[in-house]
């Protein structure tokens, strides 16, 4: 299949589309480090959708990735093979009576109708969905923000649903991106109890979020561990590297909120898988358009869950755990009526809460903050049969320099990716 010309949304969370007429090119300036600096979707410039103008998001009967791109991609039925969430579903734990929050900015004006051609797609069961709208504008097809996030929502709520395919699905639209209309939007959630887990697929650099925003977003999710609720945020797709305050350059950061002690950081590895979706190999997500996010915080000390690896103990690490998150084994979504295949560290953050949705399903209780337990479970003997250690690759970015993927954990893919049949039960255990 030939493709047209790739478009760059923007230079900070800019996802490509082939012939999308809609998206713009060229970059967005970022704003400057002052409070209500904007955090943009984790899927920055380097990750990719890829749509396919003339594939037919009404078909009924899946088409197989290699059809769609030469390089191949991930649907829920391959996915689920690979990571060992088929067996769980089997069992009858797909998310029932769970609800996943996802926090995002602006709108997706079709996100119903892509939904269920999505659904249809794949023979899921149709979405319970729940959207509040904070104050968010008209949506603006010109805004390269707005179109941005209106792509993060489809990507969050689709995967989200695909993984826990009977969980209700909570999406909190903020105003704008800016980090205090998110944080604001995350503390509404919160207040509010609207849900089980909650997902946040953005970030920036730590040194551009205000004092007191990120004050007030450690105090929500502290609120958040109290009443239960798990939280998830993607590590970025810029290796050891964000964007700078000002968007011209990128700067040695690790990014937050994935950074905070009480969020699950999501970092992201290239998958290899065979017929089926059978797991065969896997390695730290790095390549020309994107690697993926980690490195140790300058705001946050080491946790006392992470003393046993890694040394520093002024810092905390990211990311906490990882899954698939390069593009060239990319997840089909639909957006806008057009199928394609998306890339990045947020693609597998709300996967990530759909597989504790269905945990909390399986324990019969909410699971709460779930690091200590993640780390419990990796220093125990079943480690090696919860998680896929990864130990190659690494996230140098861009000139950038980063850190080697290792046993164990890493600031690179964290303690690894899930082999969620075995872990469920680890984490309902609490102890591994």
């Amino acid at each position: 299949m030939s493709f047209a010309g790739v478009r760059t949304l923007c230079a900070r969370a800019a996802v490509l589309a082939l012939s999308a007429p809609l998206l713009m090119a060229g970059p967005i300036p970022a704003s400057a480090a002052t409070i209500g600096d904007a955090m943009t979707p984790a899927v920055e410039s380097e990750s990719q959708v890829d749509f396919l103008p003339d594939s037919d998001a009404d078909a009924k009967a899946p088409t197989p990735c290699t059809d769609l791109i030469p390089l191949g991609c991930f649907g829920p039925d391959t996915i689920r093979a690979a990571y060992g969430l088929q067996a769980v579903l089997d069992q009858g734990i797909t998310g029932k009576g769970q609800t996943i929050v996802i926090i995002d900015a602006f709108q997706d004006p079709t996100l119903e109708t892509d939904v269920a051609k999505f659904d249809g797609f794949w023979g899921l069961p149709p979405l319970k969905l729940t959207k509040y709208d904070r104050g968010i504008p008209p949506f603006d097809p010109t805004s390269k923000a707005q179109v941005s996030f209106s792509l993060e929502i489809a990507i969050d709520v689709e995967w989200a649903h695909a993984t826990a395919p009977d969980a209700a699905i909570v999406l909190v639209q903020a105003k704008s991106e800016n980090d205090t209309d998110l944080v604001a939007a995350t503390e509404f959630a919160v207040d509010n109890n609207l849900g089980d887990v909650i997902t946040q697929s953005f970030g920036e650099a730590e040194m551009c979020a205000s004092p007191d925003v990120l004050a007030q977003q450690h105090a929500v999710f502290q609120q958040a561990a109290e009443r239960g609720m798990t939280v998830f945020a993607s590590s970025g797709d810029k290796g050891a590297a964000r964007q700078s305050c000002d968007g011209k350059s990128l700067v040695f950061s690790v990014s937050t909120p994935a950074s905070d002690p009480q969020v699950t950081g999501v970092g992201g590895t290239h998958l290899v898988a065979g017929a089926g979706g059978a797991y065969i190999s896997e390695f730290a997500w790095n390549t020309p358009r994107g690697a993926s996010g980690g490195g140790f915080s300058t705001l946050y000390r080491r946790p006392g869950y992470q003393a046993p690896f890694q040394e520093n103990n002024k810092a905390r690490g990211v990311p906490d755990v990882a899954y698939n998150a390069d593009g060239a084994s990319g997840f089909i979504i639909v957006w806008r009526g057009m199928r394609g295949v998306a890339g990045g560290t947020s693609a597998g953050t709300p996967q990530w809460a759909g597989i504790v949705a269905l945990a909390d399903q399986a324990g019969g209780r909410r699971l709460g903050a779930i690091n200590k337990t993640l780390y419990h479970i990796a220093k125990s003997d079943a480690y090696s049969s919860a998680f896929h250690d990864i130990t190659s690759g690494n996230n140098t970015f861009m000139g950038i320099t980063g850190y080697d993927a290792k046993p164990g954990w890493d600031p690179v893919t964290g303690l690894g990716a899930p082999i969620v049949n075995n872990l469920i039960p680890l984490l309902i255990d609490g102890q591994g």
